[in-house]
This record gives C-alpha cells, sequence and structure tokens, in this order.
C-alpha cells in the first residue's frame, strides 16, 4: 500500500473519532444532542454543504481554490426561482436545468479567467465572488423568491421520500458517490490528483492541464448550481442579499477538515463527508449549548485553523520535521 494511501486512511480515521469524541462530549453536557430527532436534523443540514463541497474538493485538489461558490450559488437558486415563479406551468426539470448550467457556466468563467491569464485563483474567485453576487442582485432586481413562489415538490424535496429519507439527502449522498466514481475510475479524475500533487511535470506526461482545470472549476459551479435547488427546498425562500453569503467559508471548512490538502493532490470523498458530518454536528450543537450564532464563523476559522496546522505538521513529517523546516 503507497504511503499516500495509508496516510489518507489514517486521517479520514482521524476525523471520525474527533466526530465521534464531539458528539459524546456535546451528548454529556446536553443529552438530547444524541436523540434521534438531532440526528435528523444533522442529515438535513449536511446536503447543501456536502454537494457543493465535492466540487470544491476537485478544486483543491488540482491545486486551485474556489471563493465564489456562495454566490454561484445564490445566482443559481435565484435564476431558478424566477423560472418557477414567472412560469409555473413548466415542469420542474427546467428549473433544475437552469440552476446546474447557469452555475456551470460562471464555473467556466473561472477556469478560463484562471487558465487564460495564468492568475491565482484564490484573486480570481475573490473578485468573481464580488463581481456574481452584483449580477444576482441585476438579475432579481433585489427582489427575494417568496416561499409560494416554490413549487410545493421542490419543498417536499427537504421533507420526504419513498425511502422515508428527505430526497436532499439522497441527492447529496448521490453526488458523493458520483464524484467518487469519477475520480476513481476515470482518467480525468486520476489527472485532477496528478496536476495537484506535481502541476509541472503534469504536462510531461501528457496531460492537458489547461483543460482539465476548467473542467474542475465548471463542475464546482455546476454542483453549487444544484445546491442552490437544495437551498431553495431547504429553507422555501432565496433572498438575493443573503442566499449563499459566507457559505464559501463553510465548504472550505469542511473540505480542509476533511483532510483534502491545500497544496493539492491529496484528499478523498470519503474524508470529505466525515468533514461534512463534522461540520453538520457543530452547526446543530451549537444551539443547543446556547451558543451565539455570532461564534459560529469564529468557530469555523478555528477548525480550519486547525486543520491547516495538523496538514502542515503531517506533509513535514510531524513536528520535528516543521521546526527544522522553520530553522532552515
Amino acid at each position: 500500500m503507497s504511503l499516500v494511501r495509508r496516510l489518507a486512511r489514517a486521517r479520514e480515521a482521524g476525523i471520525l473519532v474527533m466526530l465521534v469524541l464531539f458528539s459524546l462530549v456535546v451528548g454529556l453536557i446536553e443529552p438530547r444532542f444524541l436523540s434521534g430527532e438531532t440526528v435528523r436534523i444533522v442529515l438535513l443540514a449536511i446536503p447543501l454543504i456536502m454537494v457543493a463541497a465535492m466540487g470544491e474538493m476537485m478544486v483543491l485538489l488540482a491545486r486551485h481554490v474556489d471563493l465564489s461558490i456562495g454566490s454561484i450559488l445564490g445566482f443559481s437558486a435565484i435564476a431558478a426561482g424566477m423560472v418557477f415563479r414567472d412560469h409555473p406551468e413548466w415542469p420542474l426539470f427546467i428549473g433544475f436545468a437552469v440552476a446546474i448550467l447557469s452555475g456551470a457556466a460562471l464555473g467556466f468563467v473561472n477556469g478560463l479567467i484562471v487558465t487564460l491569464f495564468r492568475l491565482p485563483s484564490i484573486i480570481v474567485t475573490l473578485g468573481t465572488l464580488s463581481l456574481y453576487r452584483g449580477l444576482l442582485f441585476i438579475l432579481s432586481g433585489s427582489k427575494q423568491i417568496d416561499p409560494n413562489d416554490i413549487p410545493e415538490p421542490i419543498i417536499r424535496m427537504a421533507q420526504t421520500s419513498p425511502f422515508g429519507i428527505p430526497w436532499i439527502v439522497i441527492i447529496a449522498f448521490a453526488v458523493a458517490l458520483a464524484t467518487w466514481l469519477f475520480l476513481t475510475f476515470t482518467q480525468v479524475g486520476r489527472q485532477i490528483y496528478a496536476i495537484g500533487s506535481n502541476p509541472g511535470a503534469a504536462p510531461l506526461r501528457g496531460i492537458r492541464v489547461v483543460p482539465v482545470t476548467i473542467l474542475v472549476f465548471t463542475l464546482s459551479g455546476a454542483l453549487a448550481g444544484l445546491a442552490g435547488i437544495i437551498y431553495a427546498a431547504r429553507f422555501g425562500y432565496v433572498n438575493p442579499g443573503i442566499t449563499g453569503v459566507g457559505f464559501e467559508f463553510t465548504v472550505i471548512a469542511a473540505v480542509v477538515i476533511g483532510g483534502v490538502s491545500i497544496n493539492g493532490g491529496i484528499g478523498s470523498v470519503a474524508g470529505t463527508m466525515l468533514g461534512v458530518l463534522f461540520l453538520g454536528a457543530v452547526q446543530v450543537a451549537l444551539p443547543i449549548l446556547g451558543v451565539s450564532g455570532f461564534w459560529q464563523n469564529a468557530i469555523y476559522g478555528g477548525i480550519i485553523l486547525i486543520a491547516l496546522v495538523i496538514d502542515r505538521t503531517v506533509r513535514a513529517g510531524g513536528i520535528r520535521g516543521l521546526l527544522a523546516r522553520g530553522t532552515a
């Protein structure tokens, strides 16, 4: 077994242990956290993050970052909501298509700018974060998509399904499965890892870096668009001023906690799913423990910093290796 695989498995096990310990500690403080109702609430909290996290994970694996996914989610949700509101007679799949395709188009623009002008993705997507948010207000006229404009079948996606599990949960895990199959069994999936591991050597191995890079940004945008539909189903409205705001922070936190390296080339779907579950548990635990929602971003920031320190320490070969690098 390769060192990378052993490392990935060890980190996933560590995330699982962290999730279990966190749940036990919160359960000891507040026993109702371990109830079946809390599990249901956590399951409803994770689909939105998980779908977008799969796209962000692929971007990070290719040694890039997408900070615009919150704005893409908002734009796609508004675009689909306007279809539902203005054309209630149209089939629902048209709204889904509008959300996913508009997200893919915005993601494609991100990838095109990054590759065409060879600019750092963090700078490009920081700019498009604001650009897409502005376009969102222009498209919507700063008007909210009200609950009565969201079709009832969309709302029911967050409530039930023939299997007793809400459709949005099923969709989220289906997206995770499809992402795993794509990364594991397709040539492009393996190329994404290769690009992130060594961008300079990737072209020498016959990998077309530009198309693959554009693809990962496009997929990230498409999944953020799908997350826009899940948002409408989960909350029953779409407000241009708040939908997706700060969402990228939550998604990146989940992916980094899940063991995906910010230096690219290392990470897994299983680890990302565990990171999402951990953040979902944190989201639900804070109100139960009486912690103010204003502390949530601060907690996410602290978790990201801890995860980054762990990532850097592991890559340096432990504390001694990290100290050796610092004094070199």
